[in-house]
């Protein structure tokens, strides 16, 4: 369970692709025409598939909505020249986690190391038969982790971590300076509020969820794709800057039919589960937040954009608030 669906790691936790040391390609026009036109008709079936900045409006409150990349590109430069007016004219700002909550994040880490390292029970080697094991320990190697602090991390967080290109770690420990973090500053130099969607410790009770079986289930598979996670940087960075992101979705999903043991019931399954698990149950809880901060003055909101998509994307949900959508220029 879940292993097909370890994919989307690269998908919902990308790490940049923009560095210069990043020799990644985008995959998605390397695709046969018939993956292309599955792939977009997929898209195209979608409530709000494409698209990344939106307003919506249900009589006099407004809520201006910007996908976001998590991590740096200079073309986030043009797009908040676009977006610094509406910035400036709310009344508050929501991101997924502002100042306070990647502080508090910061300090829990410090505190609970049991939180990104397994403090009792057995070690990754111990869980691993040993070619798997010697593949993680090169891998992460690479990353900069040596195999002996590897051992005792927490699953979950090693499958993110080799979803992250070896040449951009440095990046991804520096300020990432994504379009999230951009927003928040421009905020704060205009004195606008910034409040957070959720809890600070949100990404621990997502993975807690999952059984230590799906989670070591999640490293084999990302152990299989390692090689490529420049490849699947690159090709969410393109799709994102085209406004099109949640194509790498529908590619993580034909990605996953070609994994040993996959069926199509199987990977749509877990696929289902994962989309789930990481972003429509979050968009529910952001809902009544998101509503209610828009009756006190124009809202503008920024999160990460494979939420603003689907039958339980933040967009189809606040439609059904009886919000009526206008895309905007990105």
């Amino acid at each position: 369970m879940f292993r097909s669906a370890a994919l989307c790691l690269f998908l919902a936790f990308p790490a940049t692709a923009a560095d210069a040391a990043c020799g990644g390609r985008d995959l998605l026009p390397t695709l046969d025409a018939a993956e292309r036109a599955r792939i977009t008709a997929a898209v195209d079936a979608l409530d709000y598939g494409r698209g990344n900045h939106w307003r919506a409006r249900r009589g006099e409150e407004v809520i201006q909505i910007v996908g976001t990349y998590h991590f740096d590109d200079p073309r986030h430069d043009a797009v908040m020249d676009r977006l610094a007016p509406a910035i400036d004219a709310a009344s508050v700002v929501l991101v997924e986690a502002g100042p306070e909550e990647m502080a508090a994040l910061q300090a829990e880490m410090a505190r609970r190391p049991d939180r990104l390292f397994s403090t009792a029970g057995p070690t990754l080697p111990e869980r691993l038969e040993e070619a798997d094991w010697q593949a993680l320990s090169a891998a992460m190697q690479a990353r900069g982790v040596p195999a002996f602090m590897a051992a005792k991390m927490q699953p979950w967080y090693v499958a993110m971590l080799l979803g992250i290109p070896s040449c951009a770690m440095e990046d991804v420990a520096a300020d990432p300076n994504g379009l999230d973090a951009r927003v928040i500053t421009r905020a704060e130099a205009q004195g606008v509020p910034v409040h957070a969607l959720e809890p600070y410790d949100t990404v621990f009770t997502l993975f807690d969820s999952m059984s230590a079986a799906d989670q070591i289930d999640m490293i084999r598979t990302t152990l299989s794709m390692v090689d490529a996670a420049e490849d699947y940087a690159a090709t969410l960075t393109e799709a994102y800057f085209a406004e099109d992101v949640r194509v790498t979705w529908e590619l993580g999903r034909i990605t996953a039919n070609t994994l040993p043991g996959q069926t199509p019931e199987k990977v749509d399954a877990d696929l289902a589960r994962m989309e789930e698990l990481l972003m429509a149950r979050r968009n529910r809880n952001w809902i009544p937040q998101i509503t209610a901060a828009a009756a006190d003055g124009p809202v503008f909101a920024a999160f990460g954009a494979l939420h603003l998509s689907g039958h339980d994307g933040v967009l189809a949900l606040l439609e059904r608030e009886g919000f009526a959508l206008e895309r905007l220029p990105f």
